[in-house]
């Protein structure tokens, strides 16, 4: 058995894979891998999942008991494994905190690591991510317009992400984008997926036809790959958030895209989706309907980031796109901008740049009388000259070359009268000051950068800082929620306890009224037994009387005896306990006659007790039922009340984080406005730097060439003129 090398091998299909899964024990030797149990159909047989370059499994490993995506490829990929290796490389680079959700899946490269038929062939380890892909997610979340237009915010914050460490995936598109339990993203699928150590190398492949700009080609493979297809994807989830009834109209049932198709690019013109969009009353939406429709007829490096371009706007002002269905890569009237720029700067065509006002007379025209007068006098004073050196005469002090002097004089002020002269000096002063009054070409364009690059830091700012803040704004609207169902509870509960403890309650009553209403019974049958007229062994009628003197005349009006020490006389006494507790002392009445009292009055109240009443009757227990349904009422109705108070704190709540988020997005839609006209101002100056520019070396050509023509208006060139005429 050996590796399939080669760069035109032949590779497995997925049913091959399939098949040869089915032995994991024996097609693996990763450790990790062998012996792992594949997902299976119905039939028994390993799940395959396939695309156009591969098939993935899912398969859970035998030691360690993870779960694993294996991409085995069903085509061969020039550079392969070097690809892969520098995307893991980059990707291993990045520190998640720095990233604005775990977007981002570990996996290995294994050169040869499954066995098929005879050969060996390469797969892709990767982890496995629980989520559904973004259409699924839709289906099921589409009308939950907070959830999608949040979603649409990470969406846009992963892009940051890529953009921010120079990342490109390639391929995004629904399927590639995976949506987790917390409602944060997952990218997968990274074959074709740029990063740094691979420039200058080709794509491996055109991502899905339904997210790709019309114009794509095979040589596009960096950092901007990605450009078009986060636009539209943004484009489908901020119009979807403000309108999801477009997901109806606009979505096929399984279908392969979210609101627009391949076509749609392709002829905007003719698209009815994308009118639908560019139509929209919310003007956001039509706003990124009209940019995305600008952008689809731009090369792919002219197309701005999703961070910078659009910095989270939810109200944007709908702008005019110069771009039509068969649009050129420049806007017209802006001075040869990218098609994004249109609708962000003025629409009145650029002011022509002017050209230098002056020109310079390039030597001498037209002989005056003067000139014919100089002409003619030079020869007469030359030969005047001779005869005098020739003759000895001179004039003190110039001497023999008087005449010749005399000749040079007049000709300087000959040239200094012609005009060539004057409008030379006026053209050369005019240029030089219009030439003066322009900015350095070098400098402005140093600033416009340092401005633009402060503009986009600040753009990019206040993109990360809007997401945080909305994310703010719902943390503390879910903790005011969790706090009011917290107090909910708690209330409830106490409340519930109450309720639930009304039977003992009405038992315990009804048990306090019988024992009161017995012991009345038993009061009532003693103090019928009056101890002077029914006495009790030993008591005669001199002891009833001291009795009633202390307050005991029936045996209702004791309960019983207690016995004292009496330290005199070294004996037992006794002292009488009345009804209300007082014990009192009466002469006469020692231990033995207060026990005679006390078995007397327990027999009669044994009597009684077994005469007494069982139950109450209606009359009796009637006010206490009532007494206590009455509670039962009171308690159910504070209930509601409890229910009623969270409902008024989370509709509070709900109030105070819509209203928070109206004058977050008005802020950010203001803050909007102004980068838009600062992007505006940007692009003005952009346009007058060109031309400016170009005015700047017209000028500098034109004051190089007045300052040779002045050469020609020398004294030298006047002399020759003067004898030749030109």
């Amino acid at each position: 058995m050996g590796l399939a090398t080669g760069p035109q091998r032949q590779f497995p299909s997925g049913a091959d894979y399939a098949e040869a899964l089915q032995h994991t024990q024996l097609c693996f030797q990763h450790p990790e891998l062998r012996g792992a149990r594949p997902e299976l159909t119905k039939l028994g047989l390993p799940r395959a999942i396939s695309g156009a370059f591969a098939s993935v499994f899912s398969v859970t490993s035998a030691s360690s008991g993870k779960r694993y995506a294996v991409k085995c490829f069903t085509r061969h990929v020039p550079d392969q494994e070097r690809r892969y290796e520098a995307i893991s490389s980059r990707l291993a680079q990045l520190d998640p905190a720095e990233l604005s959700q775990p977007w981002n899946l570990g996996f290995e490269y294994l050169p040869d690591a499954i066995s098929v038929g005879r050969d060996r062939y390469p797969v892709l380890k990767m982890e496995w991510v629980e989520g559904v892909t973004l259409s699924s997610w839709l289906d099921d979340n589409h009308t939950h317009r907070f959830a999608v237009d949040r979603l649409a915010d990470r969406f846009e914050a992963l892009t940051r992400d890529l953009a921010t460490h120079e990342i490109a995936h390639g391929d995004l598109q629904h399927g590639n984008l995976l949506v987790a339990s917390d409602d944060t993203l997952r990218l997968v699928d990274y074959d074709g997926m740029y990063v740094p150590a691979l420039a200058g190398m080709g794509g491996t492949e055109r991502g899905h036809r339904n997210y790709q700009s019309p114009m794509r080609g095979d040589d596009d493979f960096g950092v901007a790959l990605d450009r078009f297809s986060a636009w539209v994807i943004f484009l489908s989830l901020k119009a979807i958030a403000s309108d999801p009834d477009l997901w109806g109209r606009l979505h096929e049932p399984s279908g392969e895209f979210l609101l627009l198709t391949e076509d749609d690019f392709k002829n905007p013109g003719g698209s009815t989706r994308l009118q639908t969009l560019l139509s929209h009353p919310d003007r956001s939406v039509s706003g990124l309907a009209d940019q995305v429709r600008s952008l689809a007829f731009q090369p792919l490096d002219l197309l701005p980031p999703l961070a910078v371009a659009v910095p989270r706007q939810r109200a944007a002002t709908a702008t005019t796109s110069a771009v039509s269905g068969g649009g050129t890569a420049a806007a017209p009237g802006t001075g040869g901008l990218p098609g994004w720029m249109t609708g962000h700067v003025s629409s009145q065509a650029p002011p022509t740049p002017k050209v230098p006002s002056a020109t310079a007379p390039d030597g001498f025209h037209t002989r005056t009388p003067l000139d014919v007068v100089t002409a003619v006098l030079w020869p007469l004073l030359l030969v005047a000259t001779v005869l005098m050196f020739v003759a000895g005469l001179s004039l003190p002090p110039i001497g023999p070359g008087a005449p010749v002097l005399a000749a040079i004089a007049l000709t300087t002020f000959a040239r200094s009268r012609r005009t060539e002269r004057a409008q030379s000096r006026a053209a050369l002063a005019e240029l030089t000051n219009e030439l003066a009054q322009l900015d350095d070409p070098g400098k402005a364009a140093e600033k416009l950068r340092k401005d633009q690059a402060k503009f986009d830091a600040a753009e990019t700012k206040r993109a990360a800082a809007y997401p945080r803040a909305q994310s703010k704004l719902t943390a503390r609207y879910h903790a005011e929620l969790k706090e009011a169902e917290k107090r909910k509870v708690r209330k409830q509960r106490d409340i519930d306890k109450k309720i639930d403890g009304l039977s003992e309650e009405l038992r315990r009553a009804l048990a306090k009224a019988l024992i009161d209403k017995q012991s009345a019974y038993v009061r009532n049958q003693l103090s019928r037994w009056v101890i002077a007229q029914s006495p009790p062994h030993g008591i005669g009628p001199k002891l009833a009387g001291r009795l009633a003197v202390k307050g005991i005349r029936t045996a209702a009006d004791f309960m019983g005896y207690r016995p004292v020490q009496n330290a005199q006389y070294n004996s037992t006494g006794a002292v009488l306990v009345l009804s209300s507790g007082r014990v009192v002392d009466v002469h006469g009445i020692g231990e033995t006659k207060a026990m005679a009292l006390d078995e007397w009055r327990r027999a009669l109240v044994a009597a009684a007790e077994a005469r007494q009443p069982r139950s109450l009757d209606a009359s009796e227990r009637q006010p206490i039922e009532q007494g206590v349904a009455s509670r039962r009422i009171q308690l159910t109705a504070q209930r509601e009340a409890v229910e009623s108070e969270a409902d008024a704190s989370r509709a509070k709540a709900r109030k105070q984080m819509e209203d928070d988020q109206k004058r977050l997005t008005r802020e950010n839609t203001i803050a909007g406005d102004q980068a838009r006209q600062q992007r505006q101002e940007l692009s003005q100056r952009a346009v007058a730097l060109q031309q400016n520019g170009a005015l700047h070396r017209t000028l500098s050509a034109s004051v190089e060439a007045a300052k040779l023509r002045q050469r020609g208006l020398s004294f030298a060139c006047y002399m020759r003129f003067l004898f030749v005429g030109r």
